[in-house]
């Protein structure tokens, strides 16, 4: 609100931002691409300790050049070990192609799909601001289909670049990278797939990193609309005075002391093909996202130290978007319907205050002990929400929600909570083969005296096992219905650069929630 005389600051604008390269692939050797300016070849460990090998085209470059590439491998100490880089420049090019200015080694390790995902960030970085690349690393392994998505979504996110400068990024993802080799399938839908699982990372990564001077709930919902249009899916959302009409006492809670006001997004998939009657007959997948576009911690006021990155605390919302915006890529077989609740938890002379009691949809009271403990309440109105009126098959939260799983967990898994073991599996398989890993923690009914309150249902401040506690307050907002939690809290910040990892908001869990919901059965023997 602004006061009378007074007029609103401008509306920020964010700058033009870059793109992740684009990919080919080719039957080709990588020395006979012309017009590339970078080759990279795969380098594995020696067998029983001998010289390293070589990957699909060295012989061919390494004839062409006049160089002992195995010789240039050792000089540079490269073990095959996955990530290792040595780079060899080439001044002069090849007969074939003078464009070609440069050559990578890029360690393999055993050749899985994390050793290729984490070589594909490896020559992400290599070859910032170059033109092209010419690379035959998914080669390396037999399932081509799983190695070239591997590949991609490392090479993808290993490049990943937000900026707001005056004079453009610092650096720039190389444009183009043409997967070449005879035996790499042409098949264009398994880059098609992979190009979708590695821009929902972006995406997810992009959205959490926007600062919160321009990314306030409606402009959030602003960006789910274009999500809609281009990805064809159906929007709705909920302002204020609809949210205050039906009930979503959580949700205008946390949001009454921002000067934008909350807003719930819902975003329904349906798979293509099917009718209208035969989507009703179709299992429901409900996905939801907490959407704090800023955590100040209200009037329970965060330390200086917490707030610098709370401009990311809506990353389960920006997950659950750009999940929704990749369904049709990965042939989700099942309806997805994703909610965000989102709010700005900020501090004025309507703000939330230690002991209020508030009513979420459906009528559960919460009295407030924390105001920093703003994500359960709003995530309470949307859960409760979705198992009264979406008949969901079953739900799944995102929410970077606890310091807790921090300390519990470090910086690189996540944690899982789960009523239904067979969804519980699911989640944490996916994980481990998007790169995303979860550990799962119980639902220890043990605690559940922590959550008493002497005026309401329940207390939002339980203390101790604050991971725990906090799953079980939200346990009581989805009944029976099968359920899982990713406190993903842990995993919410990257502090150094570490394989596909940037420095910054992480966006974790849209690519394990792709790689769940784009298999062919994704909610098969969950509930039983």
């Amino acid at each position: 609100m602004t006061s009378p005389g007074t007029s609103a600051p401008p509306v920020p604008v964010l700058p033009g931002q870059v793109s992740p390269p684009e990919f080919a692939v080719s039957d080709l050797l990588p020395g006979s691409i012309k017009g590339v300016d970078v080759v990279a070849l795969p380098v594995l460990p020696g067998d029983d300790g001998g010289p390293v090998l070589l990957g699909p085209g060295a012989a061919e470059l390494a004839d062409q050049l006049g160089l002992d590439l195995v010789g240039v491998a050792e000089i540079h100490g490269l073990s095959g070990a996955t990530a290792e880089v040595a780079t060899v420049p080439v001044p002069g090019g090849t007969e074939d192609n003078p464009e070609l200015r440069l050559v990578v080694l890029v360690g393999v390790g055993g050749a899985r799909d994390t050793d290729l995902r984490r070589a594909g960030a490896a020559l992400a970085r290599a070859t910032r601001d170059r033109g092209a690349v010419a690379t035959s690393i998914p080669a390396v392994q037999d399932d081509t289909a799983s190695a070239i998505e591997a590949f991609v979504v490392g090479a993808m996110l290993g490049g990943f670049v937000f900026h707001w400068r005056s004079d453009g990024p610092e650096h720039q993802p190389v444009r183009r990278i043409v997967l070449a080799a005879p035996t790499l399938t042409s098949d264009r839908a398994v880059i098609e797939r992979a190009v979708a699982i590695g821009g929902a990372g972006w995406r997810s990564r992009l959205l959490a990193t926007v600062p919160s001077n321009l990314k306030n709930p409606a402009w959030l919902a602003g960006q789910a609309e274009e999500i809609a249009r281009a990805a064809g899916l159906d929007l709705e959302v909920w302002d204020e005075k609809r949210l205050a009409k039906e009930g979503f006492g959580g949700l205008l809670a946390v949001g009454a002391a921002s000067a934008t006001p909350p807003r719930l997004i819902r975003l329904d998939y349906t798979p293509a093909g099917v009718s209208s009657r035969a989507a009703k007959k179709l299992p429901v997948v409900v996905l939801v996202g907490k959407g704090i576009t800023f955590d100040s911690g209200g009037l329970s006021i965060k330390p200086s130290a917490s707030m610098g990155s709370m401009k990311r605390d809506m990353t389960g919302g920006a997950v659950v978007m750009a999940t929704m915006a990749a369904l049709a890529d990965v042939d989700c077989p099942v309806r997805v319907i994703g909610l965000v609740a989102a709010a700005e938890n900020a501090i004025s002379g309507t703000a939330l205050r230690p002991g209020d009691v508030i009513r979420h949809w459906g009528g559960r009271t919460t009295e407030v002990g924390n105001t920093d403990a703003e994500g359960r309440l709003v995530l309470a109105d949307a859960l409760a929400y979705a198992v009264s009126e979406l008949s969901p098959t079953l739900v799944v939260d995102v929410a970077t929600l606890t310091g807790a799983v921090k300390v519990a967990l470090g910086q690189q898994v996540g944690g899982l909570f789960a009523n239904d073991d067979v969804l519980a599996t699911a989640l944490a398989e996916a994980g481990d083969r998007a790169g995303e890993p979860l550990w799962r923690f119980p639902l220890y009914a043990g605690y559940e005296d922590k959550l008493a309150s002497k005026v309401a249902d329940a207390s939002n401040d339980p203390g101790g096992a604050g991971a725990i506690t906090a799953a079980l307050f939200l346990q009581h907002f989805v009944g029976t219905v099968p359920w899982a939690h990713l406190d993903i809290a842990s995993v919410g910040d990257v502090e150094k650069e570490w394989h596909e990892w940037t420095v910054g908001p992480s966006g974790f869990g849209a690519r394990l929630l792709l790689h769940w919901l784009g298999t062919p059965e994704p909610v098969a023997g969950i509930g039983d």
